[in-house]
């Protein structure tokens, strides 16, 4: 009895320790989850990102066009927006004018060849239904909805005077857009962001690590000379301009 006493009291250690180890390894699994999960998250994305850029645009079909998913329709959307550069900038072609031409010329030869078809006993030309699908140009409308309702929160926030470094940003950002739009036309220039915004986010998107290494390097170098000058200069200023006429005002 002595006996299997004993062998039933290792045989109950042998299973505690079997318990106590698995518990172990599952709290040291779940600690370097941990330790896995925080260091993705000290990894700096550019401008606070925390969605992959494909989700930033949407995550439909809006961003398989901008970040190349389907190359053939991406291809045509910038084809057509050079092309149309090209008339209308280069060539000084008239919007109305292309437009009735070309619609001229579609006209006449569908119903020419329409027409020919009942002669020469053929089936006339097939001519699909053309229509715009609904959730794609929701969810374009959403996105552009998103970013110009957060555009004019920060202009808001900037108005009110809360934050002096987002006001010197932007208004160095309308500097640099007035000066584009003083060197060309509001055609060129959107254009420019057309094709910019079929090229960046790709390039970003395949160079992403590269580039907010960069941009990290970038961001500490402006926020220590933004130092340099809050220190030197602004808190100066700021210092001068008496706070309780304001006050007043807000009394």
């Amino acid at each position: 009895m002595a006996e299997e006493h004993k062998h039933e009291e290792s045989i109950m250690e042998k299973i505690a320790e079997k318990i106590h180890g698995h518990d172990a390894s599952s709290s040291s699994d779940s600690d370097d989850e941990k330790k896995a999960s925080s260091i993705k998250t000290k990894i700096y994305r550019l401008f606070g990102r925390e969605k992959p850029v494909h989700k930033v645009f949407g995550g439909g079909k809006p961003a398989d066009i901008f970040l190349w998913r389907n190359k053939k329709v991406s291809g045509g959307v910038l084809g057509a927006a050079t092309l149309s550069w090209i008339l209308f900038e280069l060539l000084q072609y008239n919007l109305l004018t292309l437009f009735g031409h070309i619609s001229i010329l579609a006209l006449a030869v569908l119903f020419l060849w329409s027409s020919a078809t009942t002669f020469i006993h053929k089936k006339p030309p097939h001519i699909p239904e053309v229509h715009i699908p609904e959730d794609v140009v929701l969810q374009l409308a959403s996105g552009l909805r998103m970013e110009i309702n957060r555009g004019f929160t920060l202009l808001r926030n900037i108005a009110l005077g809360r934050d002096l470094k987002k006001f010197l940003m932007v208004v160095a950002g309308l500097w640099v857009l007035s000066k584009v739009g003083s060197s060309c036309n509001f055609l060129t220039l959107i254009y420019i962001a057309t094709v910019l915004l079929f090229t960046v986010p790709v390039l970003y998107e395949k160079y992403e690590d590269k580039v907010d290494d960069f941009g990290e390097k970038a961001m500490k170098e402006i926020k220590k000379q933004y130092a340099v000058l809050d220190e030197k200069v602004l808190s100066k200023v700021m210092s001068k301009i008496p706070r309780g006429a304001f006050n007043k005002k807000k009394d």
